[in-house]
């Protein structure tokens, strides 16, 4: 329930509405004040301790701030802050622990990158090196029967080597294909709307009759 109240806060922030802005964030806070109470008649931690919890780190994470470290760039703040949070959790054995397996499978793959290649897990020539892989997935993909689990596990090979490439070019993989899904969604329905005014049926009409309407919308 949660995760639906998160995505519908998103979504408020993308259209930039700040009416539905302020709803949403009520609802998640809703949650947060549920799951704190909860945890209060446990007698484990109440909304306080939470608030607290997360001062203390922001302040045990950031020496720059508010402690006497001299940090030069972003790029040493976030290092610094890297090794600030692997000290505070010596139990984790892996690069990859706390990577959150309940992440869209985009946005897992990418967290699951970014750690790996924090760790020395990365392309050494991203620039040749990532290009080669997708072409040969690509071709093992091309030679893998059209359905079935092997065709599903050469996709996922294709899509992972793309969240890489994404990584390195600095793009946010999980928001490049909402906002191609985004465009997708807003051209069908601008096609569906050019089709009303002709007074015809999409499903009816011919590739081509379609492809001129598509086109017409993208342009728009």
């Amino acid at each position: 329930m949660i995760l639906e109240e998160v995505y519908e806060l998103l979504e408020a922030i993308d259209q930039g509405d700040d009416h539905a802005l302020k709803e949403e964030l009520g609802d998640v806070l809703l949650h947060i004040l549920f799951h704190a109470q909860l945890a209060k008649e446990r007698k484990a931690f109440d909304f306080s301790a939470v608030a607290k919890e997360l001062a203390d780190k922001l302040v045990r994470r950031h020496p720059h701030v508010f402690g006497k470290e001299k940090l030069q760039n972003p790029s040493q703040v976030l290092r610094r802050w890297h090794q600030l949070k692997q000290k505070e959790k010596p139990s984790r054995k892996s690069c990859l622990d706390g990577v959150p397996q309940r992440l869209p499978a985009l946005l897992y793959a990418q967290n699951l990158q970014r750690r790996a290649a924090r760790a020395g897990f990365d392309w050494p020539n991203p620039q040749k090196g990532i290009p080669a892989k997708i072409r040969e997935e690509l071709r093992e993909l091309s030679q893998t029967k059209a359905s079935g689990m092997t065709f599903g596990r050469e996709l996922g090979d294709v899509l992972f080597t793309l969240v890489n490439l994404a990584r390195h070019r600095k793009v946010d993989a999980e928001t490049a294909l909402r906002d191609a899904a985004r465009r997708f969604f807003y051209r069908v329905r601008k096609v569906e709307s050019l089709a009303v005014k002709l007074r015809k049926n999409t499903a009816l009409m011919s590739p081509q009759e379609l492809d001129r309407l598509w086109k017409l919308a993208k342009s728009r």
